[in-house]
């Protein structure tokens, strides 16, 4: 596969991966075929070869993305800067609600292939486990015992597997309305204003009553 000098008339690998993200996301792994991507990007399907050596290369990088994204985001989060495990909890939080940091409709896709592919079950399993130990440590950093901290971890995590899984949508209101109280039911600890206010903020939300 040659590394440089490619024709801009073949795209790029970037280009082919988006367009099979697209595909995946919207009709499921059967749809990401080469010949359905080809037709997608107006490309010839022979331009595919010059960045993937064939489909399953092609799926080996859908995976590696996801749990670059996926993975590494939430566990990037876990770890991040926080005075008291009520911030570090709404770091956590910020997944949930940016997409650049976790792509909830990315994670029900592969966990839709997962039905289908042991070997996507697998990497599922591995990605579950490690964002779990994520939440654990991020626990454990603030006092909570391993046992609980592990518990904490699972419940938090858990819960948010079932929102994606069950595709459920809320207002941005109303899931604001309700992160305090998920945040003291899984710390132990309620939020404080100022917490609250700083978390709002970065994702642009401005209590309607002006109440924290």
């Amino acid at each position: 596969m040659p590394s440089t000098d490619i024709p801009a008339a073949k795209g790029s690998q970037d280009v082919w991966l988006d367009a099979a993200f697209e595909l995946l996301l919207e009709s499921g792994v059967d749809s990401v075929r080469i010949l359905s991507l080809a037709k997608r990007l107006k490309l010839s399907r022979t331009s595919f070869y010059w960045f993937f050596k064939d489909r399953e290369a092609l799926l080996e990088a859908l995976i590696a993305r996801w749990r670059e994204k996926n993975t590494q985001g939430l566990v990037h989060q876990t770890e991040a800067y926080a005075e008291n495990i009520v911030e570090a909890m709404l770091n956590v939080f910020d997944c949930w609600l940016d997409p650049k940091l976790f792509d909830s409709p990315l994670e029900f896709a592969m966990r839709s292939w997962a039905l289908q592919s042991a070997s996507v079950v697998s990497e599922i399993d591995a990605a579950d486990a490690t964002r779990i130990d994520a939440l654990a440590r991020m626990f454990q950093r603030y006092g909570y015992d391993p046992l609980a901290a592990n518990v904490r971890g699972r419940t938090i995590y858990l819960t948010q597997i079932g929102y994606i899984s069950m595709k459920t949508q809320e207002p941005l209101e109303v899931r604001m309305q309700r992160i305090p109280t998920y945040v003291e039911i899984f710390t132990g600890q309620p939020p404080g204003s100022r917490e609250l206010q700083r978390f709002h903020a970065r994702h642009g939300y401005y209590s309607p009553t002006g109440t924290y």
